[in-house]
């Protein structure tokens, strides 16, 4: 009998952490505007580090950040990246502090104009791409639909979404499914794949 840790994808470390984000949330399609906005800003955090740092670290984030609530976000001042450069339940990179409070003023210049969620979702046509990979090491890093996604991202006034974040972002939020065949989540990812 086949154990679930040997039924997962091979990127899945054996922390509980990972494993519970990895069954439960990783390539099942979030089509909420401010969801993927948290979801963006924690991918970039990530940026030189292995997901499952952001991972351990994502309530202290939310914390640090309103939520990741975009109106507040918006309004942070100079004396609230000094003030969370001391905090040490996040990543202390000035950068990508700021980046969090850029990426929220972006993510508002986008809502005058629609919602978040489908300017996101446009660069799939609104559907999710499905893979069929073996192993999760045949899957690129990059797409075309994630170098146009970063973009038009960094357009809107958004750093720290390069083209790889951007891949990452799209395998996390299911607008790719990228679980291996084998794992025991593709099939679900399948299910509610948007189509």
């Amino acid at each position: 009998m086949v154990s679930e840790q040997q039924n997962r994808c091979g990127w899945v470390s054996s922390d509980p952490i990972y494993q519970t984000y990895h069954d439960e949330e990783w390539g099942i399609p979030v089509t909420d505007s401010r969801a993927l906005f948290a979801k963006l800003c924690l991918d970039g955090q990530q940026a030189g580090l292995s997901w499952i740092t952001i991972l351990k670290k994502q309530q202290n984030y939310e914390n640090a950040f309103y939520q990741f609530n975009p109106e507040k976000v918006a309004c942070m001042t100079g004396a609230d990246v000094d003030r969370l450069m001391l905090d040490k339940g996040i990543v202390r990179n000035r950068l990508k502090i700021e980046s969090v409070i850029r990426n929220a003023k972006g993510f508002l210049g986008i809502e005058e104009q629609g919602s978040f969620s489908d300017f996101l979702w446009q660069f799939t046509d609104g559907k999710t791409v499905v893979n069929a990979w073996q192993h999760y090491k045949q899957a690129p890093t990059s797409s075309e639909a994630s170098r146009a996604m970063s973009k038009a991202l960094k357009k809107q006034g958004f750093n720290f979404v390069g083209e790889t974040i951007c891949y990452a972002f799209m395998q996390a939020v299911g607008m790719v499914n990228d679980h291996e065949v084998g794992c025991h989540c593709y099939e679900k990812a399948l299910e509610k794949a948007i189509k």
